[in-house]
């Protein structure tokens, strides 16, 4: 296994020194599009296989959920990809230029970063979007999906290989590690610091704790997804009422989806009715703190210290009241895992204060939390969503896979 896992870095180090330009890149994610095509029937099949075993290890159903494969979701797919070719080429741009009063031209370049390893769950889109993100940025890619998707993420990513090799690309840009021992993903956190650049986690809570804990390379990455969604004092309640059933129920199970609504104090008996008993109404268990238990109407369950600090990942909602914008802040800032949070209010100054105070890396206002995603941003896809301090930060899409260095143009200059 592990002589096996090194040749793979070796591979992918070789395969990212030879250079292959825009048109070349995006005929491979043409080519990559229409075997998917070709093979979907077989694609299904493999991921039927993956289905039955998720259902046989009992795995929980909002993974299998994010397993499953279907016409619709292969169309997404090809969609991602199709997104990813419209996009410029990020590598070799000149981000900044200036001159030195010594006469010396500085200009900073656009890099790949190199070699990215991801280790992810379920989701068999992630291995289509990564390779094609990681690809067209210049990067190799060693994949490490979870157990219970081998057969799909196996096809997915030799169809990837087949492109490269139909547009005469070294196919190592793209490795799937074909092997579902658990001490894989050991050895490449602690023992490949010299054969891959970053590890990009994508999966539950207790995977990314894991890679945090092992990994002696960097990580891009979030631990977890405590979405906020914010209604002032000033919002409107058609607005609020439509914003925070789709941040909340339109999929429950991403990292973008609302776990915890804060209603400013001066409009929870004239709103919170009407926003809680329609997710309610659509099976949304509501749990709230004792001042809501005054005005809401509908059935309600107490919340306790540690509902403020829980990723649900089901249509389950903790719902606080607070006196101002700022306990709002304070509360999302305490409470939260610097992901996404939104305010719902007319008022412009109060929304401008709230995106500026929140720490978190996104912030929006008057719309959906479930619009975190970098296929949303225009990005054409993500690898994942990063919340560290540190860039990346967000949706790390296309152009966040990049590095960058400086060409320093002199005459003849030499420093005195």
């Amino acid at each position: 296994m592990k002589s096996n896992i090194i040749l793979i870095g070796k591979k992918a180090k070789k395969a990212i020194q030879k250079k292959v330009n825009y048109t070349t890149k995006n005929n491979v994610l043409k080519s990559f599009i229409f075997l998917i095509e070709k093979e979907k029937k077989k694609i299904l099949l493999e991921n039927r296989k993956d289905i039955k075993f998720a259902y046989k290890k009992k795995i929980k159903s909002n993974l299998i959920e994010r397993l499953v494969l279907d016409s619709k979701k292969i169309k997404s797919i090809k969609k991602s990809v199709k997104d990813i070719i419209k996009l410029e080429d990020p590598i070799n741009k000149v981000l900044e230029r200036w001159k030195r009063p010594n006469g010396l031209l500085i200009r900073k370049i656009s890099t790949p970063i190199g070699i990215i390893g991801v280790i992810y769950e379920s989701r068999p889109n992630v291995t289509s979007d990564v390779s094609s993100l990681c690809f067209k940025s210049g990067n190799a890619v060693i994949l490490r999906g979870g157990s219970e998707a081998i057969n799909t993420n196996r096809i997915l990513s030799s169809l990837f290989r087949k492109a490269l090799k139909i547009n005469k690309v070294d196919p190592n840009f793209v490795q799937f590690i074909n092997n579902r021992n658990r001490k894989v993903v050991d050895f490449m956190l602690s023992k490949m610091i010299n054969k891959i650049d970053v590890i990009i986690p994508r999966g539950g809570k207790n995977l990314i704790k894991k890679v945090q804990s092992v990994s002696k390379i960097p990580i891009i990455g979030h631990l977890e997804g405590i979405c906020h969604t914010y209604v002032d004092k000033d919002a409107n309640l058609k607005m609020a009422n439509k914003i925070v059933h789709n941040a909340k129920l339109r999929n429950t199970s991403i990292c973008g989806a609302t776990e915890t609504i804060l209603f400013h104090k001066k409009i929870v008996k004239k709103f919170c009715n009407e926003i809680l008993k329609s997710l309610h109404n659509n099976g949304c268990k509501i749990i709230g703190d004792s001042f809501l238990r005054k005005f809401y109407k509908g059935k309600i369950y107490v919340a306790k210290e540690r509902d403020w600090s829980t990723e649900y990942l089901s249509a389950t909602v903790s719902v606080k009241c607070v006196d101002s914008c700022e306990e709002a802040i304070k509360h999302i800032n305490k409470y939260g895992t610097s992901h996404t949070e939104s305010i719902i209010t007319s008022n412009k100054k109060t929304a401008l204060k709230f995106m500026r105070d929140v720490n978190s890396s996104i912030v929006m206002h008057n719309t959906s939390t479930q619009f975190a995603d970098g296929g949303e941003f225009g990005f054409g896809g993500e690898v994942g969503i990063s919340t560290n301090n540190l860039p990346p930060r967000g949706p790390v899409g296309l152009n966040q896979l990049i590095s960058y260095k400086y060409e320093v143009l002199g005459k003849g200059n030499i420093r005195k």
